[in-house]
């Protein structure tokens, strides 16, 4: 028997009642990810069917963008690092990472998100502090980018998932246990 979604499963500690939802969100994508990543050879990862973006392309992107939205939300800018990740995110590396070593990217990333959650929790009355966002500086709160992250790994997930099934021809994958 399969254990229910993250939600179902009760308060995740040291997590404060307002982000629950936020951080149920992350550690379900985390556990769909384990799910459906390690199965994946190079070749699958990378596969772009009918021109669509491939699972490499959204789990990288989906890590990527986790670690920028937690920039903001800590009020910093973007290191250069981040800057050059961000303009290379659309290209396949070389060589293609299969999708053991895309997860352990993307777990990396919601680690950090799962931490962040926890270090907000302790901070409760900067939740709504005013934070901007790229170059446009457009504006949001510390609140507004943490469910973003969870809401932002959540539509890629979806989309690792589908596009997972797309490549094997709609089978679904091999357990990883």
């Amino acid at each position: 028997m399969s254990a229910p979604e993250v939600w179902l499963r009760g308060a995740l500690p040291d997590i404060a009642p307002i982000l629950q939802p936020a951080a149920h969100a992350v550690m379900q994508v985390r556990e769909e990810l384990e799910r459906l990543l390690p199965t994946l050879s190079a070749d699958e990862a990378w596969v772009a069917p009918g021109g669509a973006a491939s699972v490499g392309y959204h789990a990288r992107h989906l890590a990527a963008a986790t670690d920028r939205l937690l920039t903001y939300a800590r009020g910093e800018s973007l290191s250069e690092a981040q800057r050059a990740r961000l303009a290379l995110e659309k290209a396949v590396p070389e060589p293609p990472p299969n999708g053991a070593a895309l997860l352990d990217e993307v777990t990396r990333a919601l680690d950090d998100a799962v931490q962040q959650l926890r270090d907000w929790s302790t901070h409760p009355g900067t939740l709504l502090a005013a934070r901007e966002v790229g170059r446009a500086r457009l504006p949001t709160t510390v609140l507004g980018l943490l469910f973003h992250v969870a809401e932002h790994a959540q539509r890629h997930a979806g989309q690792v998932a589908t596009t997972v099934k797309v490549v094997r021809g709609g089978r679904a994958p091999a357990s990883s246990t």
